[in-house]
Formats: C-alpha cells, structure tokens, sequence
C-alpha cells in the first residue's frame, strides 16, 4: 500500500529525527508530561504472597503491560508508602530504564490498584498530548535509536532519567495525534493478528512433530500390525514383535576419562538440539582436582544426572568430552544410536527418567545409573529401527522448513509493523484522510 506523504516539510533540527511536516512541532519529552517523569521505588520491598501487584521490567512488553509477569505482590502499607511518589493510573507510559530489555515501552490499560520498582520510568502526558500517540512514537525505529546513543554501560545497559526526558518527540496537533493513533491501532491490530496465527501454526508444527515422533518411537509405523503390553505404563501397548528390555541390557556405562581436556566440550544444549553448537572449541579440565572430563565417542547416550528429569539427555554426534556431572552410556549392537536419540527426547521418557530419579524435590533429582539401567526400553528389529528413524528425519525436516518459513514471515510482519509506525508517528507518511475512513 502506497501511502501519501505531507504536503511541505522543515527540518526539524534533531539529526536522528530528519523532516517533520512543517506545521508539527519539536518537543523534549520532558514538555510534553503533566508531572515530572518518575519512576518506581529504590529498594527491595518484602514479597508476601499475595498483596498489591508489583510490576518490573519483565512485566512490559509488546506496548502493554502483562500482569502474569508481575515481580511479585507487595503490602498494602508499601503500596501506600510508594505511592507518595507515583501511584500509577490508566493511559500512564512505562519505559524500562535498566536491564536486558531498556528502552521498552507499555501503557497502562487497567485501572487495578499496582505499583512499579525502580527500572521502570513513568512517563504521564499532559492534556495537549494523546498517551497512545506517544506510546507508539516511543516504539518507533528512530525514537529507540535515539534510546540505544543514550545508553550507559555498568553492569548492565541503562538510560537516566535525565536522558530521557530530553529526548526529542515530533508533535503534531493534538486532533492529529489522536487520529495517527486509530489509524495505528487499526493497521497493527491486523498484523499483530497475523503474527499470532504464524505464531500459533508454528506451536502446532510442534505439537505434531512430537506426536509423530513419540508414536513413531513407541508403536512403530505400521497402524495395524498386533499389540501387547510393554509392561511399561510410559510405554503403553507396543508392537507384539518388538521386545522390551531393561536399559542394562542395551547399554555399557563408559567412564573412560580425559588425560589432557583437550578435547571438545560437550554440554546438554549440544546433545539435544536445544542450541546449535559453538563454532569454536572449548576446552575445559579440571587439572588441580585430578578429575579428568569424561569421553564421549560419537553415539555415546549421555544424560545430565541433576538434570534428567527435565529431558536434559541426547545422542552425541561426535567425539567430545562431557562434565564429571554427566553418565555416559554406549549402546550396545541391539539398540541403534538414531533410534534412542529419537526415544529419549520424548516427553514420556523424561516423565520415566524422573520415576527412576532419586531425590526429595525435583531441582534435587539426579538419575544415577543403577536406576537408569532399570528403565524398559522398546527394541524394534534393526531394520525396523532404521526405517524409524528415516521417517522421523523425514517430517523433522519438512517440519523444520515450514517453521523456518513461518518465522520468517514474523519477522516481515514485524518489521512492516516497526516501519509503519515510525513512519506515521515522524511525519514521513500522511495518514490523516485513512484514519478518517477506518472510523467511518
């Protein structure tokens, strides 16, 4: 969509900024609030269980905030004594001022009793000033790049308050404010609908592939050939050909150690997927302790004893070394590496992992190898267990590519939404006559 710019444009005598259209003017931040911008308490309150809700950093994003993400509740008497210095209320601007996240904005849709802690910056416009105009010129590309030359670095990136109030805003006419503010609402309320079913095809994208997997692992590929029971409840009915049999049966525990540490460091993410591996190498030994890192050959099953219950165990596909905090256990000829790659990473598998894990809570549960080789595994034929796995690879891949295609259309989604904003709230388009015909 093409749409129309200003008719006659100044400069508007902020570098980041550009043109405006000449008849908007420049304001700091600051001239634009009916209080002084403020922001939450400097000190750690107490967290009873249930109170006021106390929001942070974590509970802005998206332009609004998200009240299941609060830090936690404070006292009615704190809520009290915090409020003496700002007590939020509907259509206030929060920007997180501290944190992985500074420079992020929300408003505040509700009018629920809460308060804020110190990393966020309240921001309250005045009568001259539409909220939802301003929300949206903070979260346009100019204005946050403006943010990011303003950052300090200590331990962590911030903005002080004295920047931000001094950041520059191009103002239109209060009419014209409102009326950028529908048409945004309008045009990103249908993106934002379209990220969501992007969004919600990817999870079912996964939903599916877990499912064909953990079938495909558990019941084999052919529908109806005969059943029986695994004598296994996180098994279920398995093919009557197949066997099952205890992990101590299909595995050798290896604890061959490290001389030197200098071999590549494996760790948990490596072996199940969850993040691609490093492309450099990284040694590490503990040569004081004499504790030499345990090798790990390529198809070597290796499992995070603190960490099992969770799913924290994969096939490796090269030779490495792991954590002493590891098992490392080598597949015997019976049982095929693709296979139990497949099979362990299953959500039933970590379920059974945890049964066999010992411990009182589950961030104290470890699986030690006495009860990891009591664990029943499912043996199919070896050609069976091929072709298994052959068929997971097969959908894994197609389903990798449509999840791909999907981000990717997010990303476009996004950026189309981040460009139309910004060019709306800078004056690079005119979308006046185009509000007007979305509220007709």
């Amino acid at each position: 969509m093409s749409l129309p710019r200003y008719p006659k444009y100044k400069d508007s005598g902020v570098e980041w900024l550009g043109e405006v259209p000449a008849h908007w003017s420049v304001r700091a931040l600051k001239h634009v609030v009916s209080t002084p911008i403020t922001d939450g308490p400097h000190e750690t309150p107490d967290f009873p269980d249930e109170g006021v809700p106390f929001a942070s950093a974590e509970s802005v994003s998206s332009g609004r905030l998200d009240f299941a993400k609060v830090r936690g509740f404070i006292s009615p008497t704190d809520h009290e004594r915090f409020s003496q210095k700002y007590k939020p209320r509907r259509n206030d601007i929060f920007m997180v001022k501290s944190g992985a996240t500074t420079g992020v904005t929300a408003i505040v849709d509700t009018d629920i009793d809460f308060n804020i802690w110190s990393p966020l910056a309240a921001i309250r416009c005045n009568d001259e000033t539409c909220p939802r105009f301003v929300l949206n010129y903070l979260r346009s590309r100019s204005f946050l790049d403006a943010v990011t030359l303003g950052w300090n670095f200590g331990t962590q990136q911030n903005i002080g308050m004295g920047v931000i109030e001094n950041l520059y805003l191009a103002v239109p006419p209060l009419a014209e404010q409102e009326a950028i503010a529908a048409f945004l609402g309008q045009e990103t309320g249908k993106i934002d609908a379209l990220v969501e079913e992007q969004r919600r095809l990817i999870e079912l994208l996964k939903e599916k592939r877990q499912a064909v997997i953990s079938h495909a692992v558990t019941k084999g590929l052919n529908p109806s050939v005969p059943m029986k029971d695994s004598g296994a409840d996180w098994l279920g009915p398995v093919p009557e050909h197949w066997r099952v049999e205890r992990a101590g049966h299909l595995f050798v525990e290896r604890d061959e150690r490290s001389e030197d540490g200098d071999e590549e460091m494996l760790t948990v993410s490596h072996l199940t997927g969850v993040t691609p591996r490093s492309e450099k190498t990284v040694n590490m030994f503990e040569a004081e302790t004499n504790e030499g890192y345990k090798k790990v050959a390529q198809g070597d099953l290796v499992i995070n004893t603190l960490w099992a219950w969770m799913g924290a165990m994969g096939v490796s596909s090269n030779n490495g070394i792991v954590s002493p905090a590891y098992h490392v256990y080598s597949p015997r000829p019976s049982i095929q590496s693709d296979y139990i790659n497949n099979l362990v990473r299953i959500p039933n598998f970590a379920r059974e992992a945890s049964r066999w894990s010992k411990g009182v809570w589950s961030s104290r549960l470890r699986l030690y190898p006495q009860e990891m080789f009591q664990i029943l595994f499912p043996v199919p034929p070896a050609e069976e267990q091929l072709q298994i796995s052959k068929r997971i690879l097969g959908y894994e891949l197609k389903a990798d590519r449509l999840i791909r295609e999907s981000e990717r259309a997010i990303d476009l989604l996004q950026e189309r939404r981040t460009a139309l904003i910004s060019a709306a709230v800078t004056g690079k388009i005119d979308v006046r006559g185009l509000a007007a015909e979305d509220a007709a």
